[in-house]
């Protein structure tokens, strides 16, 4: 098969996940909805009063954050739970597309959505008055990609060994720990009991790592070393351990 035939065929695959993730309700009120609300309301509270800086400049970063675990975990986490369920990905996977190109129009799906993410509500963030800085949104993009890389991960692992409907359950119990006590839309500071270990959660990492790059232009070392660490670690369980059937 030539690269691009495979190339094609990848992109193909890709667009139909993403349409697929658009056109789902729930899921689109996972990666949209909720997280939009969120950023209206922590923007419109003192919840995050206190931290030496705006509302809304600690908001927008934490809940782009949320939006990368809403759509790798769990967005595609359900979506192939199901998929496994009714033969979809076994079918695929004896196709000219392959295990390989499955896999990688899954990421492409991921990653074309993160950006309508990003461009929806970082739009919305700036009419509420986010002036990001240019380098820091550069590197904090990056860092929602390396997001988005890990929780995707995370999501399949737990798509590929448990049965769809524990799937649906799990991501979407361990999305809502996550977002109210993981450190990715509340800074770690703020759930004071929680503090010491959110930051070694992936989500602590990620919501850590994405504000220091938008709000003080640097990198967070630590936090994204976690994060790569988790990437990772979930990619190679995933690997090992995810069944097409």
């Amino acid at each position: 098969m030539s690269a691009a035939t495979l190339t094609r065929r990848v992109w193909q695959q890709g667009r139909y996940e993403t349409v697929t993730m658009l056109r789902n309700g729930e899921q689109l009120t996972l990666m949209l909805i909720l997280p939009l609300f969120a950023l209206i309301g922590l923007t419109l509270t003192p919840v995050l009063d206190g931290l030496g800086h705006s509302r809304i400049d600690v908001a927008a970063p934490g809940v782009l954050a949320l939006c990368t675990m809403s759509v790798g975990f769990t967005g595609q986490g359900i979506a192939t739970g199901f998929d496994r369920r009714y033969g979809v990905l076994r079918f695929l996977s004896t196709t000219p597309l392959g295990r390989g190109g499955l896999i990688a129009g899954k990421v492409l799906a991921v990653l074309v959505v993160l950006a309508v993410q990003i461009a929806v509500i970082g739009g919305v963030a700036l009419t509420l008055g986010w002036h990001p800085g240019v380098e820091g949104s550069l590197l904090g993009i990056a860092l929602l990609a390396l997001g988005a890389a890990a929780f995707t991960a995370l999501g399949l692992l737990i798509a590929g060994t448990a049965r769809p409907e524990a799937t649906l359950a799990v991501t979407n119990l361990v999305w809502i720990l996550l977002g109210v006590l993981g450190g990715i839309v509340i800074p770690a500071q703020r759930i004071h009991a929680l503090a010491p270990i959110v930051g070694f959660l992936p989500s602590g990492a990620l919501g850590d790592a994405v504000r220091s790059a938008f709000l003080d232009n640097t990198l967070n070392v630590p936090a994204a070393a976690i994060l790569v660490l988790w990437t990772v670690l979930a990619g190679v369980a995933a690997i090992r351990w995810f069944r097409w059937s």
